[in-house]
């Protein structure tokens, strides 16, 4: 199975995750979210497979977070999941997956645990 990658450029972990998996072996797919954002049964398995609820998934320093009152604890999972496809901005990066499993690349070796 292929190796993904939920990638920025603009991003530094991004560039050394991607790094990292080059120098492993690997040939990521590079899925450049904020171009083309994730649907949601796309996202519902990325928060699967990292065991993680919608809100640990985003990054709650991005404008769009507090301009939406994301912080909200009344907002369903549905509500979060809606707005990230919304805002692909606010999805934490960058995300590994490989075999079934997922990681995100804080700090980049974290991805060596899916290897």
């Amino acid at each position: 199975m292929s190796t993904q990658i939920f990638y920025n450029p603009r991003c530094s972990k991004c560039r050394q995750t991607l790094k990292l998996l080059e120098e492993k072996g690997e040939e990521a797919e590079i899925v450049e979210y904020l171009k083309t954002p994730p649907d949601r049964k796309t996202l519902e398995e990325v928060l699967n497979l990292l065991g993680l609820e919608p809100r640990d998934l985003m990054r709650k320093k991005e404008a769009e977070y507090k301009e939406n009152n994301l912080g909200d604890p009344a907002l369903t999972r549905d509500q979060l999941i809606d707005a990230m496809i919304a805002h692909p901005k606010l999805i934490e990066r960058p995300i590994v997956i490989k075999d079934g499993k997922a990681a995100i690349g804080r700090p980049p070796e974290r991805v060596l645990e899916i290897l």
